[in-house]
């Protein structure tokens, strides 16, 4: 069951909120271009917030079958029975959230580095969300930005120690960067801005679908 919303996460979509569209609605357009893993991402916003829109959200990921993914809150995950947690460098440890959870929940973690990518390897981490690919206006205190440069030699330096993790690039990306960046070897891309600043979201997310 993990292992088939894990085949999801190709490409993800982390929900940000805009002037034109609620977290809701920025989940709903993803899934209606044929998204099918959606992150729920509330920075800075209490629980008893969050917790309504999670429902909301899980609810539409479910009608389309998709994988739905809390960012930080692994209380929450569990509480809800979503499909897993994505735990930044700040959030709980993954190996804590790891027997919090079980084996059955996808957890993620945030890497900027390789040794970040070793460290979440070794706490039992499903995927990463490496980056940023470049500057981002979505995240607040930036980690060195990798370009495609950064994505080739952690990927080559997992091929050495033997690592097999899905590697999901994020930060900044376009759909202009996609088919680089899915050469240096990453596994999928993660997405927010790019997507909801289009004219016609939807559109664009079906357009990044296909390629």
């Amino acid at each position: 069951m993990k292992d088939e919303k894990l085949k999801n996460g190709g490409i993800q979509f982390i929900t940000h909120y805009t002037e034109r569209y609620s977290y809701s609605d920025a989940a709903r357009i993803a899934l209606e271009g044929g998204c099918r893993w959606v992150q729920l991402r509330m920075k800075d916003t209490p629980v008893e917030v969050i917790k309504p829109v999670a429902l909301e959200v899980q609810a539409l990921c479910r009608q389309y079958g998709a994988t739905f993914i809390v960012d930080d809150h692994v209380e929450l995950a569990k509480e809800l029975h979503a499909d897993g947690v994505h735990l930044g460098k700040k959030d709980m440890p993954i190996a804590d959230a790891r027997l919090m959870l079980g084996e059955e929940y996808i957890i993620g973690g945030t890497a900027n580095t390789f040794e970040d990518v070793l460290q979440h390897y070794k706490d039992g981490a499903d995927y990463i969300g490496c980056g940023p690919f470049r500057y981002t206006a979505t995240k607040k205190n930036l980690s060195p930005i990798l370009g495609l440069e950064g994505y080739t030699t952690i990927i080559r330096r997992m091929q050495e120690k033997n690592i097999h993790l899905p590697i999901v690039a994020i930060g900044g990306i376009t759909i202009a960067d996609i088919p680089a960046i899915m050469q240096t070897g990453v596994s999928g891309i993660a997405l927010s801005g790019t997507v909801l600043h289009a004219d016609s979201p939807a559109d664009e997310m079906k357009r990044i679908m296909n390629l």
